[in-house]
């Protein structure tokens, strides 16, 4: 069940423009809890978009650290009372080292570190990224706009991040949507490994801001350089400095001309 039918919901508002009421239905976006499950041990319940959950928990399994794509047995989605569950199998030895690091905690929309103990297990260090990808600044942002033109889903209800993946020359092979961020780029970084392309021949874009939580995600895939349309934090840009990412932030397209963009680290992947 990668895609359930209902992204969105219709609802009767009160829209009030000028001083004029008017009784109108609108589009929003639906939000349901997701449980993760590790062998039948729940380990964390998150607040998403119900679309995609297979590449959700694909992404979100690597991007946590708790073990790579080779590593994932198999992934079943399914709907639950009052919510939906992901089965996830792993390889047994880090089950084991999941179960020492047991989160089984709510997590919040869009919520990055949920339920981590210890400032140990928050900060953790990928290894430095040793891809090395280029665009050029007229790939940057004609990816940016490529990017809105696939989220579908924002176009109806205005409310749902996007995160997409593109390689040089070729422009965005996948995207995905989800009213959390960080849901948002794991459902992007599972989808790529669910069919079995290699996340650091190409490079991500976001439609939010760079926090830490969003770049040591990107880094744990091994990806090199991450575009973001809003500010990072001062953290981020120092684990993006440390691991040898390229970050970018504030990246605008503009109504004329290719558009504006300020790079914070390892400035040589993007190139005239």
């Amino acid at each position: 069940m990668s895609r359930p039918s209902k992204t969105s919901r219709e609802v009767s508002v009160v829209r009030m423009r000028g001083g004029n009421k008017e009784n109108v239905t609108d589009q929003v976006a639906e939000e349901a809890p997701i449980s993760l499950v590790y062998h039948g041990v729940p380990q964390v319940v998150m607040m998403a978009t119900p679309a995609d959950l297979e590449d959700l928990a694909f992404g979100f399994t690597v991007s946590e650290g708790i073990a790579s794509a080779a590593e994932i047995r198999s992934v079943d989605a399914k709907e639950v009372a009052d919510g939906l569950q992901v089965d996830i199998g792993i390889a047994p030895e880090r089950f084991s080292t999941l179960l020492q690091r047991q989160r089984n905690l709510t997590g919040r929309t869009g919520c990055g570190l949920c339920g981590v103990e210890t400032i140990e297990q928050a900060m953790r260090k990928p290894n430095r990224v040793v891809a090395d990808v280029r665009i050029t600044r007229k790939e940057l942002h004609e990816s940016l706009r490529a990017l809105g033109e696939r989220q579908e889903l924002n176009r109806i209800v205005g409310s749902v991040h996007g995160a997409a993946w593109a390689q040089a020359g070729q422009g965005i092979a996948i995207a995905r949507e989800d009213v959390g961020r960080h849901n948002a780029l794991d459902k992007t970084i599972g989808g790529l490994l669910r069919a079995k392309t290699d996340p650091t021949s190409g490079f991500l874009l976001i439609t939010s801001r760079a926090s830490y939580e969003m770049v040591l995600k990107s880094a744990t895939a091994g990806v090199s350089l991450l575009i973001a349309v809003s500010a990072p934090t001062a953290l981020a840009i120092d684990l993006a400095r440390q691991c040898g990412m390229t970050l970018v932030g504030f990246a605008r397209t503009m109504s004329a001309g290719e558009g504006q963009h300020v790079i914070y680290t390892h400035p040589n992947r993007i190139v005239e």
